[in-house]
């Protein structure tokens, strides 16, 4: 399906017009469940015609549209209440239903005004073959939906500004109470008596004011008041209640309020045992990485310790590996997703490299080219190993009487990651094979094939020096 931008660019509507229709079809919902009835968004066209670029159905009755109507074009003929609004630029309802869809619809066209023009117009489409003796609730809903739809066409909803929480914002369905200008409550809807009886909310709520027993009464009051929305979320013996107050006008006058409510006790729950958890996990990867660096110091006074240079090497070869794992787990320990951007990773290996094991006499510079981006902690850690023994490999064995440089390249595939280390160095025997190579070499090699279950190449270049390189598969 296309894109409402990408639809309304067919249109002579400018930029800002195209964002109060975004701001329109985002908060629509709510109208369509008070109207119990199908909202399809038309704009004007050239050819006479009308595009249809955005529809909603309701949660509360059974669509009529069964397929979208998204992108199709009508003739102004075959959408009179729509043609007319935007002519007469007031609403226009239907007097007799629709049965050209097989069931009878009643229409009705709400023009959205906007900087002194009509820059599209609502259909609002009911099913009437659904109607019986409404309710009170439904007679609360349609008479909200109502006064939802006279201020769309007013142009003061949505309310200017209002960002509500999309994901958690309550909807018709989870609770409903309909106030008046004051604030005293008018109907509840049975879900809503429900959330506040869960905090504490004790006797009847009908006919009782908020500043009664609502427990952010004075914001509430205030807001509807000055017939501004407001969200909040207010909790209480262990529930938490999250309310959305849509102040209802005509002609800038408060004629009353919708006051949404939510029970979002066990979300929020949710929400603190994962922060807990996260942050767990995070103490737990910085004390692993303390535990690693203590480690790499206590081998630090053992070599210093040591008369044999080979035993003074092997140490310090420890040592780097070591603290390659302990860069991977100082990066999981500030960030809760257990994903590590492993380019500065690599870069702090290349530092860390650099300054321990290069010969100031013989210089030799390194260079990261490329991406790896954001790689799963189990990939990231015995791919730092990796990286560091070729990196030391290179640095150890290409350049023995002279300087040169390292590339290391990243490059990150749809289903795999290519990491490749050239240096231009004396480059590796013709005859050369990983059976026979040393010990950082078969170290990378075994992680590559046993944790990360991919495979590793070393060869002479063809302009000298050597390349190695790691291919290894990742998860779309």
């Amino acid at each position: 399906m296309t894109s409402l931008p990408e639809l309304l660019s067919a249109t002579t509507l400018d930029d800002v017009a195209v964002d109060q229709l975004q701001a329109i079809v985002s908060d629509w919902q709510v109208l369509a469940d008070l109207s119990f009835a199908d909202l399809v968004l038309f704009v004007e066209v050239e050819d006479d015609e009308v595009l249809a670029v955005a529809q909603m159905r309701p949660y509360t009755a059974q669509t009529i549209y069964h397929e979208d109507l998204v992108g199709q074009r009508f003739a102004r003929h075959e959408r009179p209440a729509v043609t007319r609004a935007f002519r007469e630029q007031h609403i226009v309802r239907d007097g007799d239903p629709d049965w050209s869809s097989g069931v009878p619809v009643r229409e009705e066209a709400i023009p959205l005004p906007f900087e002194g023009r009509v820059i599209g117009v609502v259909s609002r489409e009911a099913n009437l073959s659904m109607v019986r003796a409404p309710s009170q609730l439904e007679l609360t809903y349609l008479q909200t939906a109502n006064e939802l739809s006279q201020m769309l066409a007013e142009g003061t909803f949505p309310y200017p500004g209002e960002r509500p929480e999309r994901e958690l914002a309550p909807r018709v369905g989870d609770g409903l109470l309909r106030v008046d200008p004051s604030g005293v409550v008018q109907y509840a809807s049975p879900n809503a008596i429900s959330a506040y009886r869960r905090l504490g909310v004790v006797g009847p709520v009908v006919g009782r004011n908020l500043a009664e027993f609502d427990l952010d009464d004075e914001s509430v009051l205030e807001a509807l008041a000055d017939g501004e929305p407001i969200e909040s979320e207010v909790e209480a013996r262990g529930a938490v209640v999250l309310r959305r107050l849509l102040p209802l006008t005509r002609a800038h006058e408060v004629l009353g309020g919708l006051f949404l409510v939510r029970e979002v006790t066990e979300l929020r729950r949710h929400e603190r045992l994962l922060l807990y958890k996260d942050a767990t996990i995070r103490e737990i990867h910085h004390r692993v990485k303390n535990n690693l660096q203590t480690v790499a110091s206590l081998l630090r006074l053992q070599s210093r310790r040591l008369t044999s240079d080979e035993a003074r090497e092997a140490l310090g070869e420890s040592v780097r590996r070591i603290t390659s794992i302990a860069l991977v787990h100082e990066t999981l320990s500030q960030d809760s997703r257990q994903r590590v951007s492993f380019d500065k990773v690599a870069q702090r290996l290349m530092d860390m490299l650099g300054v321990g094991l290069t010969d100031p006499h013989h210089p030799v510079t390194m260079h990261l080219q490329g991406t790896a981006g954001e790689l799963p902690a189990e990939v990231a850690t015995p791919l730092a190993l990796v990286v560091s023994e070729l990196v030391q490999n290179a640095v150890e064995h290409a350049f023995p009487d002279r300087g040169g440089s390292i590339d290391v390249v990243l490059d990150r595939r749809a289903t795999s990651l290519a990491v490749v280390v050239d240096d231009d160095g004396v480059g590796v025997p013709d005859s050369f094979s990983l059976d026979q190579a040393n010990l950082g070499l078969q170290i990378a090699s075994t992680l590559c094939e046993s944790e990360l279950g991919g495979s590793l190449s070393v060869e002479r270049r063809a302009e000298g020096g050597t390349r190695a390189e790691v291919l290894l598969p990742l998860p779309r």
